[in-house]
């Protein structure tokens, strides 16, 4: 982790952590790097937040002013930008956005000209010239960059995923939420495409309401509608629609490891599933785990965070990922998890197996799960206290292959989380709290 990048770009909140002059120094670097040798070309996308608009017109001023020019792609799901990055050759992509976060936080991620998130080197060098270790010449005359719109980017990303996908949705009737976010651009309109019946709701988005009660991270309006409505599926997005929730007929969620189960399943029987592998993180249910095993499917686990689901496909040639959240990868047709790819990828195995969506991953016993956060003074000392990992060996023995138990540190504040998984309710409360007790005493 650098000192402003995390794993999914800088992030905070807008004017606090997240400032317009941070975003300014963020271009100045993009356009300096890219345009050593050439004008540079840069793209930029970003979600409805309101400081959106701020951010791209501060990073944009950046970059034109160190001589690069910039495309605006507008209101655009991430994966457009990282798709649009990698094909249209441009030297980098910018995505302004904060994901499932509140509508106060913004962020900055840059992909690169391979649709993948920029390099660790790249981004230490644009932390060095925010820090101002750096000094870089303001381009003048006919150096200055352009600013260029960019809106049929947009289709082009649509169009792409019409292309890859032969479906006829007449007669399906499908609901949306759009988390008052990027999907509001592009969920109905491709879904349209391929004539389903669509239902919208959080569609309006007005800067404020975005991923408020709404979206993949509250899907209670969703599972509503479904269950008062006579409905296909559902399908839940976040607020740059990277990820997707799915719901299905009777209105019972189906979460990333449903997706992954069933996509998996499908390709397993098409003998598609490239080198007989699916990739998780360590937070997916034991569940998925026990199915796949039944059907000598491998499941090779990372840790939480979909930039290290996608290392360990790219590194042994696997072509299914993602985690429980609904962030899903599809690496034979994009670099990074979508939402739309998602939904587009669970109605063609729905419509080739003849299958509804309370149907397509009905094999897929979820086992009950309790996450506790406990709030510690130093993480390191709790994780390495021996009577505490004496505890936790104790607890996996008693949880004997029909549960499981998984203590992590948080990434990025002073907490240790507690995850336990078992047959019942009442087991999981038990176990955990067996531990969440001896680190309160202890840590």
């Amino acid at each position: 982790m650098g000192r402003y990048f995390g794993t999914d770009g800088i992030r905070g909140k807008a004017n606090v952590e997240l400032d317009a002059k941070k975003a300014f120094d963020v271009g100045r670097y993009l356009g300096y790097f890219y345009s050593k040798n050439k004008r540079g070309k840069i793209l930029i996308g970003k979600d409805t937040r309101l400081s959106s608009s701020m951010f791209e017109s501060a990073l944009a001023a950046g970059i034109t002013a160190s001589g690069a020019d910039v495309y605006l792609v507008g209101y655009c799901p991430t994966p457009a930008i990282a798709y649009l990055a990698k094909t249209r050759s441009f030297d980098c992509g910018a995505m302004i956005s904060a994901s499932h976060n509140p509508y106060y936080d913004n962020g900055i991620k840059i992909f690169s000209n391979e649709g993948v998130k920029l390099s660790s080197d790249i981004e230490d060098l644009i932390e060095d010239y925010i820090d101002g270790k750096l000094e870089i010449e303001y381009k003048t005359d006919n150096q200055i960059g352009r600013i260029i719109e960019y809106q049929h980017g947009l289709e082009l990303y649509m169009d792409y995923l019409e292309e890859k996908f032969p479906l006829d949705l007449s007669g399906m009737n499908i609901a949306l939420d759009c988390a008052n976010g990027s999907a509001s651009t592009t969920a109905r309109q491709l879904l349209s495409r391929f004539n389903a019946n669509c239902t919208v709701i959080n569609n309006d988005p007005n800067g404020t309401n975005i991923n408020t009660d709404c979206g993949s991270t509250h899907p209670e309006a969703i599972i509503s509608l479904m269950k008062s409505g006579n409905y296909d599926i559902g399908f839940a997005f976040d607020g740059d629609a990277d990820r997707l929730i799915a719901i299905d007929k009777n209105g019972e969620l189906l979460t990333g490891d449903h997706v992954l189960y069933a996509c998996g399943k499908y390709l397993k029987e098409k003998g598609m599933l490239k080198n007989n592998t699916v990739v998780t993180t360590v937070m997916a249910n034991l569940g998925l785990f026990k199915v796949f095993d039944k059907m000598n499917i491998n499941l090779v686990s990372t840790k939480v965070g979909d930039k290290y689901v996608y290392e360990e496909m790219v590194k042994n040639d696997y072509i299914l990922g993602g985690e429980q959240s609904g962030h899903i990868i599809f690496s034979d047709y994009l670099t990074t998890g979508d939402g739309l790819l998602t939904a587009l990828n669970l109605l063609f195995v729905m419509k080739s197996l003849n299958e509804n969506s309370n149907e397509i991953a009905n094999e897929l016993k979820i086992f009950p799960q309790l996450l506790v956060n406990v709030k510690v003074k130093d993480k390191e000392s709790v994780l390495n206290d021996e009577i505490i990992n004496k505890k936790i060996k104790n607890v996996e023995e008693a949880l004997n292959n029909n549960g499981r138990i998984l203590v992590r540190p948080s990434g990025t504040e002073p907490l240790i989380r507690v995850m336990v998984e078992a047959e019942t309710d009442e087991i999981c409360q038990e176990m955990v709290y067996k531990i969440v007790d001896l680190i309160e005493a202890h840590g």
